[in-house]
């Protein structure tokens, strides 16, 4: 079973940064695609990146960002601990909202329409709030 755990939400001042973190299980050693979403109060889901993920074979694999966090977010992997994490820097307030780690089907999903939220597995969510 596929499961996905996050943490590292917060409240932070404007300019500041946070790590969130996404755990998983369930699909060690298998390639798929893992992505970062959010979403705002009153808000669509956005895409904010994406990695193509494996549990333990890196090499060669690609990430990807929406415009707005391009240089301020970075999103990386630790196959050791088989998590995704997203580095978050120069927090604005817009940056504002329940933020979701989710992947594509295990072994089957690739990078390709990353920001389409048509991913197979979500996790539950951890909020981070941007004070200005």
């Amino acid at each position: 079973q596929v499961q996905l755990v996050e943490s590292g939400g917060g409240s932070v001042q404007a300019g500041g940064s946070l790590r969130l973190s996404c755990v998983a299980s369930g699909y060690l050693y298998s390639r798929t695609c893992t992505g970062w979403f959010r979403q705002a109060p009153g808000k669509e889901r956005e895409a904010v990146a994406a990695i193509d993920a494996d549990g333990f074979y890196t090499v060669g694999y690609s990430t990807y960002y929406r415009d707005s966090v391009k240089g301020r977010f970075t999103i990386s992997q630790d196959n050791a601990k088989n998590t995704v994490y997203l580095q978050m820097n120069s927090l604005k307030p817009e940056d504002t909202a329940m933020y979701y780690c989710a992947t594509k089907q295990p072994g089957y999903g690739d990078c390709g329409r990353w920001n389409d939220p048509n991913y197979n597995y979500w996790g539950q969510g951890t909020q981070v709030t941007v004070t200005s």
